[in-house]
């Protein structure tokens, strides 16, 4: 997409070595944003550790009290009630081996899938698939649970995951440029809450080194680490 005149302008006036504050950045974001499409607002976080050993890895979930914008395709494996539990939360597709079938044969169009534990044994055949592509249900995550109606929910109410990057960063979006400025100010402090709280027993020195603000069409703007808590 090609930027307008005024757009060129306001992005060659941008300072790129100048730490924002998030309401400033947000500002500057705002007036970078297509008005063709409701832009997501992202965060990048750099932060100190090395995924690469196991006790640097830096990986959850959140929820974002403000949402994210965006339809959440979630997919269960159970039987049951536990099936008629997620249908009546909301999942998109519920099943058992049926469902193991469809995913093999390459209909894998979903942002999260839950299990039940005792669906594991179906689930654990899909690993080379879902592997790579993040989805593997995983007790940590709280993506093979009992309860997987407010699994269900979670999912589609706002609840995110996130895991460091082999550069180690993180990137995730906040919401939409339509959002409220409150409304991304809440997310970003949850977001940036929980990666704090997540730091890993062997990250050493600076913990959160660099985190930036952008649109998906913007350039992205460094924010002071004083906006984050615990940096």
């Amino acid at each position: 997409m090609k930027m307008t005149k005024r757009q060129k302008m306001l992005a060659e006036t941008l300072d790129a070595e100048k730490l924002y504050g998030f309401d400033e950045a947000l500002t500057k974001l705002r007036d970078l944003a297509s008005k063709k499409f409701d832009e997501t607002i992202e965060i990048a976080m750099n932060l100190g550790v090395d995924p690469r050993h196991a006790d640097q890895m830096v990986r959850g979930m959140v929820s974002l009290p403000s949402g994210t914008g965006k339809t959440i395709r979630v997919a269960v494996f159970a039987r049951g009630d536990k099936a008629a539990e997620a249908e009546a939360a909301g999942a998109d597709k519920v099943g058992a081996e049926d469902l193991m079938e469809d995913i093999q044969n390459g209909n894998v169009d979903y942002d999260r899938i839950i299990a039940t534990p005792d669906m594991m044994g179906v689930v654990g055949r899909l690993g080379k698939l879902l592997g790579p592509k993040g989805l593997m249900p995983n007790p940590k995550l709280g993506t093979v649970t009992p309860n997987v109606a407010q699994a269900v929910k979670d999912a589609k109410g706002g609840q995110v995951e996130f895991r460091v990057e082999k550069q180690g960063i993180i990137h995730a979006g906040l919401g939409k440029v339509s959002f409220s400025d409150d409304e991304l100010k809440t997310n970003f402090k949850a977001f940036t809450d929980a990666i704090v709280r997540a730091k890993p027993s062997g990250s050493k020195g600076k913990y959160v080194r660099k985190v930036s603000l952008s649109s998906s069409m913007g350039p992205g703007l460094k924010l002071s680490l004083e906006e984050v808590q615990g940096a």
